[in-house]
């Protein structure tokens, strides 16, 4: 094989387009997900923080195809006020539906506001016509005629907005599978909930089906949910989650019993999605088990990887590795050919002899620093001075305080070289 071409700066690195291809070093996971994205399988992600496991999940997502992608619509329910009806539409009709049935119901509104208006005008002016002819008396009972019209026109107008309807999923003009991230999601961000409504009576309430609010579960529908540290999640939440997964819908309830929504449920809405769960290798007990058996028995579990070995070919994906963070940050220079050989040496010295962490969201760290720290100063390139003066400032809170402990030196301040020597 004839050997890579050195490069002066990341600048001369391509970075590929796609997610799976930017993943370093989990190539066992890489194949596990594209297998799972072919065949829409579950899987259950494995290891310590910042090994790329986000980014396996969102990589998923890319690969499935965006087919059978819908429109979700909530529908007020004349029938049953607090059991608003949910309707499936083909992606990218749900809009023009809704804009239609509100141009309908506002041309009512106005038809019947308009109709009742003139019989209020009529009531008035043939009451001063017999008031004049007959008696003030008439005038009087053309008043009260004129006010229960009024309150009438109100009620009316009231219930043309009743039987509205509302976009709940709206997947117009998308051409990509859904990636939804629920991490830190509660039950109600999960699952869907009904928001409270202060005005609960006297006219002034909202309509239930304009309270009802998809979870991320729905929004994934025909695409992958993501959920990382799994172990934040009640065990209550895992099991309806599980139950959801089973049956491919799930209605919409309040998930607050003091919620004036508490009675609001929907139709099933579907959520046919694909689950990818991640966790650190001391919270596989928080799994439910019965999520634990599903992701087992209908997808794929992986352990990824947390070091590499040493090789040149690794070192190039490093380099690669630095090229992709430049570019996802989009405010710091490129790294020069030195600068990335540190930040390479710095991930051999994080692993140990032989081998390069895989770490790579604290790697990542470290190269934003010295990336500010080459912005800060204007220069056309991130040197290796600049990853020498960021290791300090990447060091953990445990790191500092170890090294606040045992005596050692504090961190340098941040500013330019200039800035330091004390020159202007």
């Amino acid at each position: 094989m004839t050997p890579a071409a050195p490069i002066r700066s990341t600048a001369d690195l391509e970075v590929p387009g796609r997610r799976i291809d930017q993943v370093i070093g989990q190539e066992h996971a890489a194949e596990v997900i594209r297998l799972a994205a072919r065949q829409r399988r579950a899987v259950l992600l494995v290891g310590e923080p910042g090994t790329g496991k986000s980014m396996l999940a969102a990589a998923m997502a890319e690969l499935m195809p965006a087919s059978g992608l819908e429109d979700v619509v909530v529908r007020a329910n004349p029938q049953a006020r607090l059991l608003p009806r949910i309707e499936r539409l083909p992606a990218g009709e749900a809009a023009a539906l809704v804009a239609a049935e509100r141009a309908h119901i506002q041309r009512e509104r106005q038809g019947v506001s308009y109709l009742l208006g003139v019989a209020i005008a009529a009531a008035l002016i043939l009451g001063l016509l017999l008031a004049v002819m007959v008696s003030v008396y008439a005038l009087i009972g053309a008043v009260v005629a004129a006010v229960a019209l009024f309150v009438l026109r109100r009620s009316l107008v009231a219930a043309r907005t009743v039987g509205g309807m509302r976009v709940l999923i709206d997947r117009a003009g998308q051409t990509r599978a859904p990636f939804v991230d629920a991490t830190g999601a509660q039950a109600g961000g999960l699952l869907g909930d009904v928001r409270h409504d202060p005005f609960q009576s006297g006219g002034l309430q909202t309509e239930p089906h304009e309270l009802v609010e998809p979870g991320a579960i729905h929004r994934a529908h025909r695409g992958v949910l993501f959920v990382d540290e799994i172990s934040s999640l009640s065990m209550e939440s895992q099991q309806r989650l599980l139950t959801a997964l089973q049956e491919g819908e799930l209605a919409i309830t309040a998930r607050h019993g003091g919620s004036s929504g508490a009675m609001v449920m929907t139709d099933p809405v579907p959520c046919d999605t694909v689950l990818v769960v991640a966790c650190n290798p001391g919270e596989l007990d928080s799994i439910h088990p019965a999520l634990r058996s599903r992701l087992r028995g209908f997808g794929f579990e992986v352990l990824t990887e947390d070091a590499m070995e040493r090789t040149a070919g690794n070192e190039a994906a490093l380099g690669r590795f630095v090229a992709q963070e430049v570019a996802r940050d989009g405010r710091i220079p490129h790294f020069s050919a030195d600068a990335v050989a540190a930040v390479v040496n710095e991930a051999g010295r994080r692993a140990g002899p032989g081998r390069l962490t895989l770490r790579l969201r604290e790697l990542g760290g470290l190269v934003r620093i010295a990336g500010d720290l080459a912005a800060v100063e204007g220069t056309h390139l991130t040197e290796a001075v600049h990853v020498q003066r960021a290791l300090p400032l990447a060091r953990s809170i445990e790191e500092q305080l170890a090294a606040s402990r045992s005596g050692g030196p504090a961190l340098r301040p941040i500013g330019t070289s200039n800035e330091r020597s004390g020159r202007t």
